[in-house]
């Protein structure tokens, strides 16, 4: 039996979040060091690292490797998209096939061909992941995958793992706590992460190339038991980090999502593959 996306929603937000009192709280770890980065106009290199997915089989490694990669500093931006479904125009709502865009697709803006009140630096939303993935293509970039994604936003403003920052995780929890009706500011006002990245968090959900590979099953998590691992307290306890409440809330919203579709809350990002340096 599936545990559905549905349950695991139900158990992000229902799960207790237990904090010491204000007063126990240790003073704040002293910042890492600072990573030697690269950047390409709006992009940063994000070094190599170690992710760890919520939830992996009983055959399969705990942690993954992720290499070295660039990804953008914000989302794609209304501006950004509507120049390329002008250059693309097979992408206009009025032109897509609803076989990669549904009938929501990019409704927020006045006109196929014009954004009307959609502020030009929000981030796009109402994109399908075909859309996201042709304008990344387009651009010479790719979506980045879940790993990746999830590595980047681990980071908080001092720490390359954000869990060392217990406020900022706190904050992190609470945005997604609220429901979300759509962006409510433009890109890039966010603080930068640890690696330079901005918006991760607090602004909109983003997809991500390997989306449905979050599906989770209960013989997809470790314990053996899959009866017992199906019911969403014993399945909490067979992830990898129980305590990662916001990223039960990612793994519930991907787990939802078809290719086609599109939500008001949801953008998108592009990464980019770091190219080898040749040797003079």
């Amino acid at each position: 039996m599936e545990l559905t996306s549905t349950l695991l929603f139900a158990l992000a937000l229902y799960l207790p979040v237990v904090r010491p009192p204000a007063a126990d709280l240790p003073a704040p770890p002293a910042a890492d060091p600072p990573v030697a980065r690269l950047s390409s106009g709006e992009r940063v290199v994000v070094p190599a690292g170690t992710y760890r997915p919520l939830f992996t089989g009983d055959n399969e490694p705990s942690a993954s490797a992720v290499p070295s990669f660039q990804l953008d500093v914000r989302p794609v931006t209304n501006s950004e998209f509507l120049a390329f479904v002008r250059a693309q125009p097979e992408w206009r709502r009025d032109r897509v096939s609803r076989l990669f865009a549904d009938t929501r697709y990019l409704a927020h803006w006045s006109a196929p061909d014009a954004l009307g009140d959609a502020r030009s630096e929000a981030p796009v939303t109402h994109v399908s992941w075909f859309a996201a993935k042709a304008f990344c293509a387009a651009n010479d970039g790719r979506l980045p995958s879940e790993a990746e994604w999830e590595y980047a936003a681990a980071a908080s403003p001092r720490h390359a793992d954000g869990r060392r920052d217990p406020e900022w995780s706190a904050e992190i929890l609470a945005w997604y706590a609220k429901p979300s009706a759509g962006p409510r500011r433009d890109v890039g006002q966010g603080p930068p992460n640890f690696y330079g990245v901005r918006d991760l968090h607090g602004l909109t959900w983003e997809w991500v190339l390997d989306f449905n590979s979050s599906l989770v099953t209960s013989d997809s998590r470790r314990g053996g038991d899959t009866d017992r691992n199906t019911f969403c307290g014993a399945g909490a306890l067979a992830a990898n980090e129980p305590e990662n409440y916001a990223s039960f809330m990612r793994v519930a919203l991907r787990s939802s999502l078809e290719a086609p579709r599109v939500l008001g809350h949801l953008g998108f990002r592009c990464a980019y593959d770091v190219q080898p340096r040749s040797i003079p």
